[in-house]
């Protein structure tokens, strides 16, 4: 698409909120309430009169468009422009482009195809790479290693970025809304486009589920085979780590109260009704001691050595996520594994 100047996505604001072709403008040629009224048209009065209903909305959008979200382009301007399956929304605002002069092309199969396209990489990329999987205990410090290996050089996937999403119980990240399963897909394609065949992929180990999004089959096929590094962390540590990135939760208490309540069934509603307790009280160490103690590391031990093969062979890896010299540490795995397994050449110092 590196021959056409700008990306137009003429479908309603709800569709393009859910995913669209990375880079595209949103000019809907219809707004979200009118195509559900041609819609219901097209099935309850006739096809005709739906059309021609539709017609008319459709010019009055492209015209508003035209004296404003594209007043400004320049005579050779070159878009490319969609709709959900290269029909007549994209058609028509492709029509009137190119009337006035500008040179722009209709997407063929629109984003339907585009879509189909994504799925098959998802199919296809991941088998492209090969990964080294940070597994250790909730609190450890994995996505700061991670942080850190990529300001190193290292080549990273943080899935738990794409996903605006921690991955536990607690991982909602406050203002930051889970993108759609399509729009996380997407990003994802978007992100093992840019990574070396012939360098390690580094990413956290996580279970198939982020938040409410999945990883495709075949990404999380090929974790589950890389090799591991356990990443250890001292127990006050970890805790002191927890307290800096679930402060926000005290902000909340009731929500923080509602996200435990979902662990009643497998704790009880003793046990819950103490942390309730502790919210209240502003006992924080004493908190996450005991979610530590009670919920994280049991679930980590259960579930953890059942999907990661060669996670009993893992590299271990002593960590300090708190300190300030976390690249440092970060050059330092990557020194021992080049030494241990022969696994990345070091990346070259910025």
């Amino acid at each position: 698409m590196a021959e056409f100047d700008e990306i137009v996505d003429v479908r309603t604001p709800l569709e393009f909120a859910e995913d669209h072709i990375p880079g595209a403008i949103n000019a809907p040629v219809l707004s979200n309430e009118e195509r559900v009224i041609i819609g219901t048209m097209y099935a309850q009065v006739s096809p005709f009169e739906a059309t021609r209903q539709g017609a008319a909305m459709v010019s009055r959008n492209i015209a508003a468009h035209l004296e404003t979200t594209f007043a400004d382009r320049p005579r050779n301007w070159r878009p490319l422009v969609y709709c959900w399956r290269g029909g007549k929304r994209s058609a028509s605002m492709t029509t009137w482009f190119n009337l006035i002069g500008w040179r722009a092309r209709q997407l063929d199969g629109g984003y339907k195809t585009y879509r189909r396209n994504i799925v098959e990489l998802l199919e296809a990329l991941p088998r492209d790479y090969r990964y080294i999987v940070l597994a250790g205990h909730t609190g450890s410090g994995k996505t700061r290693l991670l942080n850190a290996l990529a300001d190193a050089d290292a080549q990273t996937l943080d899935l738990e970025a794409l996903a605006a999403h921690r991955g536990s119980l607690l991982g909602t990240i406050p203002h930051a809304p889970q993108p759609s399963q399509k729009a996380f897909e997407t990003a994802l394609v978007g992100a093992l486009r840019d990574f070396d065949p012939n360098q390690p992929v580094f990413v956290e180990a996580e279970s198939r589920r982020i938040g409410s999004v999945s990883l495709p089959v075949a990404l999380t096929e090929q974790i589950h085979r890389g090799s591991c590094v356990t990443v250890e962390t001292q127990r006050d540590e970890r805790i002191r780590l927890l307290l800096q990135d679930y402060a926000h939760l005290f902000d909340d208490r009731d929500l923080f109260k509602a996200q435990l309540a979902k662990l009643v069934e497998l704790h009880g509603r003793v046990r819950i009704g103490q942390w309730h307790q502790m919210i209240d009280d502003d006992r924080r160490v004493e908190l996450f001691e005991q979610l530590i103690d009670l919920h994280y590391d049991p679930a980590y031990a259960r579930s953890t050595g059942k999907h990661f093969a060669r996670l009993p062979e893992s590299l271990r890896f002593a960590l300090r996520p708190t300190d300030s010299d976390l690249r440092d540490q970060a050059r330092a795995l990557l020194t021992q594994l080049h030494s241990s397994a022969g696994e990345p050449a070091l990346p070259a110092s910025r």
